[in-house]
This record gives C-alpha cells, sequence and structure tokens, in this order.
C-alpha cells in the first residue's frame, strides 16, 4: 500500500506541475485552505465526493482511479523526524517550540483550560511585505479549543473496570 499511494502521489503531483496551477489557484478551485490542498495531494487528507468532482474538473490529467484512491484509502498521518532536516519545517517548528510556552499561556488565559484541536484544525500559509520590504511567511493555524473536563463518574457511559 505504501508503494501505490507514494506512486499516486507522484503522478497527482505531476498533473498539478503540468496544470501550471499554484496551490493557491488550486485551493481556489476546490474552497479548501491552500494547506489542505497540499495535504490532499500528498495524500494525508482524504478527499470528499464533492472536492473530487472539483479535482477532477481543476486537474483533468488525474484519473478515475487515483480520485478514488484519494477517497477510499486512509491517509498517512505519519510524522517522520528525518522532515525536521528541511529548514522550512524545522524553523516552523523551532518557531512553535520556542513560542509553544507563551502560546499555552495566553490560550489558557483566553479561553480556560485546554488545548487546541489539531483536528477540527485550519492552517492557510501566505506571504505579506515587511515594513522595510521584504517578503514575509505568514502561517494562520485555526483550531477548535477544547475544554478538559471534569471526569464525573456519572457521565462516563463505559461500564468500569474496577466495577
Amino acid at each position: 500500500m505504501p508503494t501505490s499511494t507514494a506512486e499516486r502521489v507522484e503522478r497527482v503531483l505531476a498533473a498539478k506541475a503540468a496544470s501550471g496551477l499554484s496551490y493557491d489557484d488550486l485551493a481556489s478551485k476546490l474552497g479548501v485552505t491552500n494547506a489542505y490542498c497540499a495535504q490532499l495531494l500528498l495524500g494525508q487528507a482524504k478527499l470528499r465526493k464533492d472536492t473530487a468532482a472539483k479535482l477532477s474538473a481543476a486537474l483533468p490529467a488525474i484519473t478515475a482511479a487515483d480520485l478514488e484512491s484519494m477517497q477510499n484509502d486512509f491517509p498517512m498521518r505519519t510524522f517522520n523526524d528525518e522532515i525536521l532536516k528541511e529548514p522550512n519545517v524545522y524553523r516552523t517548528y523551532e518557531a512553535v517550540t520556542h513560542y509553544g510556552e507563551a502560546i499555552k499561556t495566553i490560550i489558557n488565559e483566553q479561553c480556560g483550560d485546554g488545548i487546541m484541536s489539531a483536528i477540527d484544525f485550519y492552517v492557510d500559509v501566505g506571504t505579506v511585505i515587511g515594513t522595510n520590504g521584504e517578503k514575509r511567511v505568514v502561517i494562520t493555524f485555526n483550531g477548535k479549543f477544547l475544554e478538559h473536563i471534569e471526569q464525573k463518574t456519572e457521565n462516563n457511559t463505559a461500564c468500569s473496570p474496577r466495577a
């Protein structure tokens, strides 16, 4: 399965490259964020039926079999430490790590005791021009806040193994 997924990703990325469309262009056609669009093409997110029709129209070189696979095969959402050797990925990881405690403190202050979901989550990547005319990268993380709950026995719908 991993080999066929890797081969499918190669074919899909080749179709994107041949189209001349950027991830921003393609994302606009699909109605998704540019990061989610990239995840779809990289096999890291599952393609939904309505989005599959839009993708087929935008990139007609993608075969019906590959579109079906993108809808039916489970995505690869693994983490390989080797990716941290890629400078863009490492610098993003470094920034989140460096600012992590401050981010956590502000989330807790503004929302309460909980975390940001990485499942009910949006990522969008873009650029702006800085005050000195330089291109600056903007990454927006938009995740649902999940409050930590008090684990009351009357709310536990599973039988306790202690019973």
